[in-house]
């Protein structure tokens, strides 16, 4: 009978955690020990689903279901120990496609089954802002935290591990769709951060660029006017047959695009008091956004920590990571969990006390 929690330590210094992660086009698994990555380890199929300009939904659940015993067997290889060290199995359960999040729940609840281990649902965007926990293990709230990523981009303040507060939000586009869209539109080819990035480096900032809600909106964000600027100027050039260049636009866009992350996470950290700012999200493996986040936050007196690159894009440790703080609050799954394509950013911030007091007082 499956009764994992008869022995469970709460307590315990430093848990180990398997976190497995399935969301999009990587399949990963990692293993952790407390804060200390003890292997890390991703199969990814971008290079197939670059021949499509994206993602393919069914691709990548197939690309999924063929690797994802393996990947898990090499972490745990990996990290040097066996499955009955491990304490509890992590698995990404939204948001992300469908199928492919399908895929990492199935085999995380087949796992933990197997094993009698706690299962821990983790949402993925909270993955990406306990990532720089990896950085710096002796990281504690409170500290403002910029959410840059493909399907979010915010300025959060985090009040203790589990609660964050949004201090604003894109009104549309997230910060990671808008480098996507626009690579398409200058012929990069997908991932298109990392393509944008590399074309920029060869261009100046001297197209004129919309200024996003710089000066307005709060801590607001608005990507869908930037991106509709970068479609007008192009398509103007090439209507009018006049040579432009892409790596001027690219690396324009990326400044406007960034510019007003760095600007807004900082006044944050300033309005909140706080001595600490942090970033995660696809789009903070940007080293244009890393420089401008740390000139700034060097200059106000603030300290930036900074997952490194690698656990900025898709991966496992993160959600182990998040695992790891669900495991101290004793918010486990059961074999119920199924996947979630969707979930509002709000949910994703919702602390676990707060979901509890609200089912307490619902009954």
């Amino acid at each position: 009978m499956y009764n994992p929690f008869e022995k469970l330590d709460l307590n315990k210094k430093n848990p180990i955690i398997l976190g497995i992660e399935s969301s999009c086009d990587e399949t990963a698994a990692a293993v952790i020990k407390g804060r200390q990555i003890l292997s890390n380890e991703i199969a990814s199929s971008a290079s197939v689903q670059a021949l499509f300009g994206g993602v393919v939904p069914e691709i990548a659940s197939r690309a999924h279901t063929v690797a994802v015993a393996e990947v898990v067997d090499r972490a745990i290889k990996n990290a040097g120990i066996s499955y009955a060290d491990i304490d509890a199995v992590a698995v990404t359960y939204g948001a992300g496609l469908l199928g492919a999040l399908l895929v990492g729940v199935s085999f995380a609840k087949a796992f933990a089954y197997a094993l009698n281990k706690p299962l821990i649902a983790v949402n993925h965007i909270r993955g990406h802002l306990a990532a720089s926990y990896l950085s710096a293990p002796e990281l504690k709230p409170p500290f403002v935290t910029l959410l840059a990523s493909g399907g979010h981009t915010a300025v959060l303040y985090a009040k203790s591990e589990a609660e964050f507060e949004i201090l604003g939000a894109t009104l549309d586009d997230a910060a990671g769709e808008a480098f996507d869209k626009v690579a398409r539109v200058l012929g990069l080819q997908y991932p298109g951060g990392p393509n944008i990035e590399k074309c920029a480096l060869e261009g100046k900032a001297i197209v004129p660029m919309p200024k996003m809600l710089k000066g307005g909106g709060g801590y607001n964000f608005s990507y869908s006017g930037l991106k509709t600027a970068v479609i007008n100027y192009c398509h103007t050039k090439e209507q009018k047959n006049e040579a432009y260049s892409k790596a001027d636009v690219a690396a324009s866009f990326q400044k406007a695009a960034i510019d007003v992350l760095v600007e807004k996470t900082v006044e944050g950290a300033k309005e909140k008091g706080v001595s600490v700012v942090t970033a995660g999200g696809g789009v903070a493996a940007n080293t244009y956004l890393r420089e401008s986040l740390q000139t700034a936050c060097k200059k106000n007196g603030l300290r930036l920590v900074l997952p490194e690159k690698k656990y900025c894009t898709d991966n496992a440790a993160m959600i182990a990571s998040e695992g790891l703080v669900q495991y101290r609050l004793g918010n486990f799954a059961d074999m119920t969990l199924t996947a979630k394509a969707s979930i509002p950013l709000a949910a994703t911030l919702e602390t676990v006390q707060s979901r509890r007091a609200a089912e307490k007082g619902a009954q």
